[in-house]
């Protein structure tokens, strides 16, 4: 849990019951950094409390939530593609909690969880024009691996 004060963030995995504090940061993140995602705010923000909690109705998705106080500032997701190999999702740190490495941690946990699952490589999507993310995803260990329209599909071994 995160301290009452609202210290430095923690990072955790996202619970059923959470969805609510998930829907806050997924909000967030698309009206504070709409451009970073293919998702668009008018896709989820009307959504009702099913839709939400649907999101993590499948155990086989995992969600981890940087939260601070009681307030989520980051958030990331894993999902299983349609070829059965996990991928990340919907990365974000709020503009003022970046810095403090809250993306390295979140993507660390979903690289954990893919292991868990016995995944040996972790792809992700991002948009070309996304020059902060790519590079962040190069340092930490991702590498170009094909492109899709205007997004670069990246991999990392596990």
């Amino acid at each position: 849990m995160a301290d009452d004060d609202g210290g430095r963030p923690v990072v955790r995995p996202v619970t059923p019951a959470d969805w609510a504090l998930w829907r806050e940061a997924r909000i967030a993140s698309l009206t504070a950094s709409p451009e970073a995602f293919k998702a668009r705010l008018a896709d989820w923000e009307r959504g009702g409390e099913e839709q939400w909690r649907a999101r993590f109705d499948d155990p086989a998705t995992y969600g981890v939530l940087a939260v601070r106080g009681a307030r989520p500032v980051g958030l990331a997701a894993g999902l299983p593609a349609a070829d059965g190999l996990p991928e990340l999702r919907s990365v974000w740190v709020a503009p003022e909690a970046r810095g403090q490495g809250l993306a390295g941690g979140l993507i660390g946990a979903v690289e954990s969880w893919a292991r868990g699952t016995g995944a040996r490589t972790l792809r992700l999507s991002v948009l070309t024009a996304n020059a902060r993310a790519v590079a962040l995803y190069e340092r930490l260990g991702y590498a170009t691996d094909g492109r899709a329209g205007q997004e670069l599909i990246m991999t990392k071994r596990l």
